[in-house]
C-alpha cells in the first residue's frame, strides 16, 4: 500500500473541524452542569419566605443550622474517605515499585583527578587558574621548649626528692 501524506490544507481543515466539535461538546457539558445545579438547588433548598413573626424566623434559622451541620458532616466524611484512599494509592504505588524489582547501586569506578581537573569539571570554562594547594599552607617552625629538656635529667634525683612525707608535701605545695 502506498501511504500518501496529507496535505497541509486538509490537515488544517480536519483540525478546525475537530476543534469545532470539541467546542460544541464543551458547551453542552457546561449547559448540562448548570441545569444539574439548578435542579439540585430546587430539590434541596426551598424558596425563602421571610413573611411572618419572630418565632417562625427563629424556627427557620434552627432548621438552616441543622442542614448546615448535616452538610458539614457529609463533607468531613468525604474528606476522610478521600484521604484514606489517597494513602492506599500511595501504598499500592510503593508495592508496585517493590514488585518490579530491587534497584542495585552500580559499582562506582575510582577516577584519579587532580584538584585542577575537578574544579574545571565542576565549574566548566570559568576555572582557568591552576591552584597549588600547598602554596596556601602556613609555614610552621618547630620550637623545642627548654623546660622539657631540663626535666628530662636524672630520674633518680626526682624520686629521692619526693620520697617520704617531706617530698610529698613539696609536691602538693608546688602544684598548688
Amino acid at each position: 500500500m502506498s501511504e500518501k501524506k496529507m496535505t497541509s490544507s486538509r490537515r488544517h481543515n480536519l483540525k478546525s473541524l475537530l476543534l469545532q466539535i470539541a467546542h460544541g461538546i464543551l458547551e453542552e457539558e457546561a449547559a448540562n452542569s448548570e441545569q444539574e445545579k439548578q435542579r439540585y438547588m430546587q430539590e434541596n433548598c426551598s424558596a425563602l419566605s421571610l413573611q411572618g413573626n419572630m418565632q417562625e424566623l427563629l424556627e427557620l434559622c434552627k432548621k438552616l443550622h441543622q442542614q448546615i451541620d448535616i452538610v458539614d458532616e457529609q463533607r468531613y466524611d468525604m474528606e476522610s474517605k478521600v484521604s484514606k484512599s489517597d494513602k492506599e494509592i500511595d501504598d499500592l504505588k510503593i508495592k508496585v515499585q517493590d514488585l518490579k524489582g530491587k534497584f542495585k547501586k552500580p559499582v562506582l569506578k575510582k577516577v584519579r583527578m587532580s584538584a585542577d581537573a575537578m574544579l574545571q569539571a565542576l565549574l566548566g570554562s570559568k576555572h582557568k587558574v591552576s591552584l597549588d594547594l600547598r602554596a596556601n599552607l602556613k609555614q610552621v617552625k618547630k620550637e623545642v621548649k627548654e623546660e622539657e629538656k631540663e626535666s628530662v635529667g636524672d630520674w633518680r634525683k626526682n624520686i629521692e626528692d619526693k620520697a617520704g612525707m617531706d617530698g610529698r608535701k613539696k609536691m602538693f605545695e608546688s602544684e598548688a
